[in-house]
């Protein structure tokens, strides 16, 4: 079986000499070309082809070892090099072919010699010293050849490099400059980390979906994002008075007005997606019917905590339970210490949750030991 082992070389300095035929030939070839420029890599090229054709040989086949290449125009140069091809196809009439190429330009006419005869292999030499270069050369070609990639990296550094010499002259300050990019390359960041972008092209579709099905959910959505800014803003306004104290005072400040509120605007939140739940399923999921159990138990415990460390720090003074009369049953008023309302708070939101996870149990006729395994 003849195999024709051709090595492609697109700009050859030889070009007028191709194709090039025979090892005696190929190794001149080599020879000459070495001698002229000794990095030149379509010498390790010119060298793989000798080896692939030895190859074939011991293993019974009749390799014809050849070169070909041109040295004009990017049309030009191909249509030399279709033409070379034809000419040795004719001559020596192979039954297959091993292409030999030193570069990803090579490898691009693979198609030309396939047209004229079946290929059964391609051989890409890489330099050993070159190689972490020619691998990064690739990479870097399949980075820029895609779209996503090009906008989400290039565009960002892109306007990063043009707003630091604007903000330079504007700010007249180094600092002041890296420090607004760093902040805007970070909440980039998060942006296409956290799946923001994703989530908001979704959003227009989300609501339109919701009004157009009646949702009770966009509603209560909406009234939750309301409470939600009204107990960001009552906590900021509890904090102002307390900006002098430590840190871990205003926090707990802050938690311990706008808990009751976040609270209200996660039970509306939960409530409203039960309610759709309830109108667009026979039964509903225990998951859906805990959220409301969930979020009082839990703004009941942290309000809690807040109330503890406030108490224990003086910002306010201690609980005081009022008198209450029952009948001929009289409760005279005492104080409540710090511990035993936290405990109390606690207790609560325990015995809220047991309570979500029972009436869970209930709604979808399931044993109570199977939803608290679950």
């Amino acid at each position: 079986m003849t195999t024709l082992v051709v090595c492609i070389d697109r700009d050859s300095p030889v070009a007028g000499e191709c194709p090039v035929v025979g090892r005696d030939a190929v190794e001149s070839l080599i020879t000459e070309t070495g001698v002229v420029d000794p990095e030149d890599s379509r010498v390790n090229c010119l060298l793989e082809g000798l080896r692939v054709a030895d190859d074939l040989d011991a293993d019974g086949d009749d390799p014809v070892v050849a070169v070909v290449g041109s040295g004009g125009d990017a049309v030009g140069a191909d249509r030399d090099i279709a033409a070379q091809t034809e000419e040795l196809v004719e001559t020596h009439d192979p039954d297959s072919a091993v292409v030999v190429v030193d570069s990803a330009e090579d490898e691009r006419l693979v198609p030309i010699v396939e047209s004229r005869v079946r290929v059964d292999a391609v051989d890409r030499v890489v330099v050993r010293q070159a190689r972490d270069i020619e691998s990064t050369y690739y990479l870097l070609k399949q980075f820029l050849a895609d779209e996503e990639l090009r906008t989400t990296v290039l565009v960002p550094l892109g306007i990063a490099l043009l707003a630091f010499p604007i903000l330079l002259i504007v700010a007249d300050s180094t600092t002041i400059a890296v420090g607004a990019i760093a902040a805007a390359l970070g909440v980039f960041l998060i942006y296409k980390g956290l799946g923001i972008d994703t989530y908001l092209s979704r959003l227009p579709g989300q609501i339109q979906e919701a009004l157009y099905s009646g949702q009770v959910s966009l509603v209560t959505y909406v009234v939750a994002g309301g409470l939600s800014v009204v107990g960001v803003f009552a906590g900021a306004l509890e904090v102002s008075p307390v900006g002098s104290t430590g840190p871990f005072i205003v926090a707990n400040t802050f938690l311990f007005e706008s808990v009751p509120w976040l609270t209200a605007a996660a039970l509306a939140a939960s409530l409203g997606r039960l309610l759709d739940e309830l109108l667009e399923r026979d039964g509903l999921r225990s998951a859906y019917v805990n959220l409301p159990f969930g979020a009082v138990a839990v703004g009941l415990v942290v309000r809690g905590f807040s109330a503890y460390f406030l108490e224990r720090a003086g910002v306010f003074e201690a609980f005081r339970v009022p008198t209450m009369s029952f009948g001929i049953v009289e409760i005279n008023g005492f104080p409540m210490e710090a511990g035993t309302r936290l405990a109390l708070f606690i207790l609560a939101g325990i015995l809220i949750s047991l309570v979500g996870v029972r009436v869970a149990a209930y709604v979808n006729e399931s044993d109570i030991e199977q939803e608290l395994v679950e």
